[in-house]
C-alpha cells in the first residue's frame, strides 16, 4: 500500500506542475527568426538544469518547469552574443522574447554553445551526457536511451531518428569495428562526457555528397578529461548458488585513449547465462562502412549443419568465456593502423520437448531433444589507412574468422508409424574464412574523382553429421539388417573463392549534380563434395557408392556490369536515377554434364529524397534486382540433414527477379521532442526459389528446390512515434506485413500445384518511461504479436516493466519483469514470466560497488512456444536455467 501511495504522490506532484512553462521567440536585430538557437533554463537556487529548448523555424522555444522557481534563462546562437534573463516562474505560462545581435568574437560563443544539453551544428548533434543522466547509469546503452531521438534495443542495436547506427567510435576511433552491441554493453557510463551523432556520415572525405549518405549514421563518444591519457575501466567478480550448482562471474575491462592510440580490452567468464558474444554476432561481424561492394546478384550461403540457437539467450545451462582486444595507432600523420582480436568459448545444454503435427495428414510426432554444444569462435582483423594528402586515400583490411563447433544430440521420438525410437546424433564443423578488402580514392581535380574497390573472399568448411538410430527410415539409403544400429554419417566439403572489383568515376557537373559511371566484375567459384557411409557393428566402414548419394560439383558465377547514375539536387529535392547493364554467367558441372545459363538484364533504380525541413524528410525508392542461388541448392546428390530429413538440389534453378518500391518518412522535432518515422514497402517477386516437399505421409521427409510457378508479393508498413513530456517519454510502434506466397505441393497423381498462402504478421509495442533525478524511475510497456496464416491464427501478449529505486542515499534497487501469454486458433495456451532483481550499494565517491542479484526469481522452468508453417503445427517446451542468487563486487579503476 505504501508503494502504491508513493507512486500516486509522485504522479500527482509531477502532473500538478506540468502546465508551468516558459515560451517565446528568438530573433536577430532585423526581426528574422533564428532557427536552432539554444535556450537553457537554470534554477538559481542550486544551479540545476530545469530544462532546455532548441528554436524551430519560426524562432519559437518552449521549456516546461517542474515547479515554481527563480530561473536564469540563457539564449545562445553561433555568431551572436548570448543573452541572459532572470525570471520568477509562478504563473501557468511565462513569455520571454529575445533579440540577439551579431558577435564580434565568435570563439566565446562556441564555448557557451558547447555547454548546452543539445547542440546542433549542421549534420552533427552533440548531447551533453550529464544533462540527461542521473549518475545511476551503468553502460553506454543506459545513457543513449535517455537522449532525445535515440533508441537502443535489447540486442544493443541503436537507432537515431528512426535510422540504424552502423558505427560507434570513441574519441574518433572505431570501437571494435564500430560494433554497437559491444559498445552499448561495455563502455562505462561514467566515462562519457558527450555523445556526437554524425548524420549523413561518410568516413572518406572525398566521397561526401557524391552518393547517398542520408541513411548512414555514426556515433562518436567524447570522454571526460580524467579518462584521457590514463587507463580506466572496471573489474567485476561474483559467486552464487542455485539448483545445487555454483554460479560464477568474472568481468574485467580496461580502456586507454590518447590522441595517437587507443586500447580496449574486454573479458568475461560466467555460467549464469550472460552472453557477451553470440553465434549470430560472430557471423554478422563485418567491416563497418568499408564493406561497400556491390552484391553481384548472388548470396553465398553457409554450408553449416545448422547448430541450435539459444532462445532469448537462455538455455538449461549456459557457460561462456570471452576475451577481446581492440587497438588503434597513428604511426604518423598519414598512416593509421588498427585492428581487433576476439575469442569466444561457450558450452551449452539445451533441452526441448516438442509436439509436431503434419497439417495435411494430422500425423503427430512427440520428441524430447537434449543437446550439448561446445563452440570456439575466433576473429582477427587488421586495417591500414594511408592518406598522404587530401586527394588520395588508400584503405586495406583483412579479417579472418575461424571456429570449432560441436553438438551432440539425443532425441527420443514417438510416432504412430515408427513407435518409440532413440536417435543419437552429432555435428562437427570447423569453418574458416579470410576476407581482404582494398579501397582507393583519388581526386584528379574539382571535376573528376575516381574510386576503386576490390574484395577477395576465401571460405572453407568441412562439416560432419552422424546419426545413430534403431531403424533405417529412407529407402534411398542402403539397408544392412545385420547391424544392431543404423550408424549413418555424411561428410561435406565446400570451398568458396570469390573476387569482386568495381571502378567508379564521378564527374562533377556543378555543386548540385554529378554523374557516376561504374564498371564492375564479380567472379564466384565453388566446389562442393559430399559422401555418405555407414559404420558397422565391428566399427568397419561401408561406403555408399550410389552416385545419387554423392556430390562432386563445380559452380562458377560471373557478373560483368556497367552502371550509370545521375544525382541532381534542386531545392528540397534530390533525385538519383540509375540504370545498370548486367551480363551473367552461371554454370554448374556435376554427374559428367554441364548446365549453363547466361542471361542479360537491364536493371533500373531510382531514389528521391524530399528534405521538408532540416530533420524531416521523405525518401522514395525503386529498384529492380536479380538473385541467383549458389551451389548449396544446385547440387543434386542427396544430403543427410537430420535423422528424419533428406534433401537434394536442382541444377536447373533459374534466377529470381525482384521489384521493390518503398516510401519512408523521418521526422525529429527538437522543439517538441517528437520523433516520428515510418514507411511502406512493396516487393514483387518472380521465379523465387521454394523448398518443395513431395507428399508428406510421415515425418521422414524429403525435399528439393523449384522455382515458383506464380509470382509472390509482400506489403509491409511500419510506424514508430516517441515523445517526451518533461520527465516522461512515451513510445508506440507497430509493423504490419501481408505476404502472398506460393506453396508447391504434389498431388496424389504426382502433379505439382501452386497453392497460395496468405501470411499476415502484426507487431505492436507501447511503453512509458520516466527519467527523474530524485524519484524512482520506471518503464512499463506492452507488446502484442498477431500472426495469421490462412485459417490459423495466434496472438502473443507480452506486458513488461522495470523499476529503479534509490534509497538510503547509497542503495539502488532495480527489477525487470516480463510476462508472456500465447493463444492460438487450435486452443493452445502458453503462459510464462521472468523476474530479475539487483540490489546495488556504492558509497558516494567510492570505487567499490557491491551487488546482490536474483535471476529468474519466480523460478520459471521453461519457455513455452507454439508456431505453425505451411506444412506443420508445433508446440514446444524449452527448458531454461532455474532460479539462482549471485553476489558480486565491482572495482572502478
Amino acid at each position: 500500500m505504501k508503494i502504491k501511495l508513493s507512486i500516486l504522490f509522485i504522479l500527482i506532484n509531477f502532473l500538478s506542475y506540468a502546465q508551468l512553462k516558459i515560451s517565446g521567440v528568438v530573433r536577430d536585430s532585423i526581426g528574422k527568426p533564428l532557427e536552432m538557437a539554444n535556450v537553457i533554463a537554470m534554477n538559481t537556487e542550486d544551479n540545476s538544469l530545469e530544462g532546455y529548448s532548441i528554436t524551430n523555424a519560426k524562432g519559437e522555444y518552449k521549456i516546461k518547469i517542474s515547479k515554481p522557481a527563480t530561473i536564469l534563462l540563457k539564449v545562445s546562437y553561433l555568431g551572436f552574443d548570448s543573452q541572459s534573463k532572470i525570471i520568477v516562474i509562478s504563473d501557468q505560462e511565462t513569455v520571454k522574447d529575445f533579440v540577439l545581435t551579431e558577435s564580434k568574437n565568435n570563439l566565446d560563443e562556441v564555448e557557451v554553445t558547447y555547454e548546452m544539453p543539445v547542440t546542433i551544428k549542421g549534420d552533427t548533434i552533440v548531447y551533453n551526457a550529464d544533462s540527461f543522466t542521473s549518475g545511476k547509469e551503468k553502460k553506454l546503452g543506459d545513457v543513449l536511451k535517455k537522449l532525445p531521438g535515440v533508441e537502443v534495443n535489447a540486442d544493443g542495436e541503436i537507432e537515431v531518428e528512426g535510422k540504424a547506427v552502423s558505427k560507434v567510435m570513441v574519441e574518433g576511433k572505431d570501437f571494435f569495428d564500430g560494433d554497437t552491441k559491444l559498445a552499448t554493453k561495455n563502455i562505462p557510463a561514467d566515462a562519457i562526457k558527450k555523445v556526437e551523432v554524425l548524420k549523413n556520415y561518410n568516413e572518406v572525405s572525398q566521397m561526401r555528397g557524391l552518393g547517398d549518405d542520408s541513411d548512414k549514421i555514426a556515433i562518436n563518444i567524447k570522454l571526460k578529461e580524467g579518462k584521457k591519457n590514463f587507463w580506466f575501466g572496471e573489474v567485476t567478480a561474483g559467486i552464487g548458488e542455485g539448483d545445487d550448482k555454483t554460479r560464477y562471474l568474472a568481468h574485467p575491462k580496461l580502456f586507454y585513449y590518447s590522441p595517437k592510440k587507443s586500447i580496449n580490452i574486454i573479458t568475461d567468464m560466467n555460467n549464469m547465462g550472460e552472453i557477451p558474444f553470440t553465434f549470430r554476432d560472430y557471423f554478422k561481424f563485418s567491416g563497418g562502412f568499408k564493406n561497400m561492394m556491390k552484391s553481384g546478384g548472388i548470396n553465398i550461403s553457409s554450408s553449416s549443419l545448422g547448430l541450435s540457437f539459444l532462445k532469448d539467450n537462455k538455455a538449461k545451462e549456459v557457460a561462456n568465456k570471452f576475451a577481446a582486444i581492440n587497438f588503434s595507432q597513428s604511426l604518423n600523420k598519414h598512416l593509421d593502423f588498427n585492428g581487433f582480436a576476439i575469442f569466444s568459448n561457450s558450452e551449452n545444454e539445451l533441452l526441448t520437448n516438442n509436439s509436431t503435427t503434419i497439417r495435411s495428414t494430422n500425423l503427430t510426432e512427440i520428441t524430447k531433444n537434449n543437446s550439448f554444444q561446445k563452440n570456439n569462435l575466433g576473429l582477427l582483423k587488421l586495417s591500414f589507412g594511408y592518406k598522404p594528402n587530401t586527394n588520395f586515400q588508400l584503405d586495406y583490411d583483412v579479417i579472418t574468422k575461424t571456429s570449432s563447433l560441436t553438438e551432440t544430440n539425443q532425441t527420443n521420438s514417438y510416432t504412430f508409424a515408427n513407435g518409440n525410437d532413440v536417435v543419437n546424433s552429432s555435428k562437427e564443423e570447423k569453418p574458416f574464412s579470410i576476407n581482404q578488402n582494398a579501397n582507393i580514392y583519388y581526386t584528379l581535380d574539382d571535376k573528376n574523382i575516381f574510386s576503386f574497390s576490390g574484395q577477395y573472399l576465401y571460405e572453407k568448411n568441412n562439416p560432419l553429421y552422424t546419426s545413430i538410430n534403431n531403424t533405417q527410415r529412407f529407402s534411398e539409403l542402403p539397408t544392412d539388417n545385420t547391424v544392431s544400429k543404423f550408424n549413418i554419417s555424411q561428410n561435406k566439403k565446400t570451398i568458396t573463392s570469390q573476387l569482386q572489383s568495381t571502378l567508379d568515376y564521378y564527374y562533377i557537373l556543378n555543386n548540385k549534380s554529378n554523374l557516376n559511371f561504374t564498371l564492375g566484375w564479380v567472379n564466384n567459384m565453388q566446389n562442393f563434395q559430399s559422401n555418405m557411409y555407414q559404420t558397422l557393428d565391428n566399427q568397419s566402414i561401408s561406403n555408399f557408392n550410389d552416385t545419387s548419394l554423392k556430390n562432386d560439383v563445380l559452380f562458377n558465377f560471373t557478373d560483368v556490369f556497367l552502371a550509370l547514375h545521375y544525382k541532381l539536387k534542386t531545392g528540397i529535392f534530390t533525385f538519383t536515377p540509375g540504370l545498370s547493364a548486367h551480363k551473367y554467367l552461371a554454370k554448374n558441372t556435376q554427374l559428367g554434364t554441364e548446365t549453363k545459363k547466361s542471361p542479360f538484364y537491364l536493371l533500373p533504380d531510382f531514389t528521391a529524397k524530399i528534405a521538408l525541413k532540416r530533420s524531416e524528410s521523405i525518401r522514395l525508392n525503386y529498384s529492380m534486382s536479380t538473385n541467383f542461388t549458389d551451389i548449396s541448392k544446385l547440387s543434386e546428390g542427396i544430403l543427410f540433414n537430420s535423422y528424419n530429413s533428406l534433401s537434394y538440389g536442382n541444377r536447373n534453378l533459374t534466377n529470381a527477379l525482384y521489384h521493390k518500391y518503398s516510401v519512408n518518412y523521418f521526422n525529429f522535432n527538437s522543439f517538441s521532442f517528437t520523433n516520428i518515422h515510418g514507411g511502406i514497402t512493396y516487393t514483387k517477386k518472380h521465379e523465387t526459389i521454394k523448398r518443395f516437399y513431395p507428399i508428406l505421409t510421415n515425418f521422414d521427409r524429403k525435399s528439393t528446390y523449384l522455382n515458383s510457378i506464380d509470382p509472390e508479393d509482400n506489403l509491409s508498413a511500419r510506424l514508430a512515434i516517441s515523445k517526451r513530456f518533461g520527465k516522461l517519454k512515451a513510445r508506440i510502434s507497430g509493423n504490419v506485413s501481408v505476404a502472398n506466397t506460393n506453396q508447391l505441393r504434389e498431388t496424389p497423381l504426382h502433379e505439382i500445384r501452386s497453392i497460395n498462402t496468405k501470411n499476415t504478421n502484426q507487431n505492436y509495442t507501447a511503453s512509458l518511461t520516466t527519467n527523474f533525478s530524485n524519484f524512482p524511475n520506471f518503464e512499463i510497456g506492452y507488446k502484442a504479436s498477431i500472426n495469421k496464416q490462412n485459417s490459423l491464427k495466434s496472438i502473443n501478449h507480452q506486458p513488461f516493466g522495470n523499476v529503479e529505486i534509490s534509497f538510503l542515499k547509497n542503495f539502488i534497487l532495480t527489477a525487470d519483469y516480463k510476462f508472456n501469454q500465447f493463444t492460438d486458433s487450435q486452443n493452445n495456451t502458453n503462459i510464462y514470466d521472468f523476474l530479475n532483481m539487483d540490489l546495488y550499494y556504492q558509497k558516494e565517491g567510492s570505487q567499490w560497488e557491491f551487488k546482490a542479484s536474483a535471476i529468474n526469481l519466480l523460478d520459471t522452468k521453461s519457455i513455452n512456444d507454439n508456431n505453425f508453417s505451411e506444412n506443420f503445427i508445433a508446440t514446444s517446451q524449452y527448458i531454461v536455467q532455474p532460479r539462482y542468487l549471485l553476489f558480486s563486487i565491482k572495482y572502478d579503476l
